[in-house]
């Protein structure tokens, strides 16, 4: 604890002896050192806000292309399935009609087989 104020107590008996002009003076050249810490110390708080600015703001433009992109394919695999839906649809009316023409072509040929045969029997 001496150790500290002894010199302590050297600095206050240097700027006791020190002028009123040399103690203005030291006291202008702290006041220009804690303006500039003040500068420097706002300027870094704004460097930080604006690249967290940014940032963020290019974050948020990821987020919304990624969404964007996201919403493009859902749309195109909508329509995707539409179309896989229609092709599908359209081979089933298709199965259908070619089945009923050849349940029909069956029933004719059936009919004149048995036709033909009512004919034979009776003469």
């Amino acid at each position: 604890m001496k150790k500290f104020l002894i010199p302590a107590l050297v600095l206050t008996a240097g700027l006791a002896a020190c002028s009123n002009n040399a103690q203005n003076e030291t006291a202008e050249a702290a006041n220009a050192i804690a303006a500039d810490a003040s500068a420097t110390t706002q300027n870094a708080v704004a460097d930080v806000d604006a690249a967290s600015d940014r940032a963020l703001g290019s974050a948020e433009a990821s987020l919304d292309n990624a969404g964007a992109r996201m919403d493009n394919a859902a749309d195109r695999l909508d329509a995707s399935a539409d179309r896989a839906g229609d092709r599908a649809e359209a081979n089933a009316d298709r199965a259908g009609a070619a089945i009923n023409n050849s349940a029909d072509r069956a029933a004719d040929a059936t009919g004149n087989a048995l036709t033909r045969a009512g004919n034979a029997i009776k003469d």
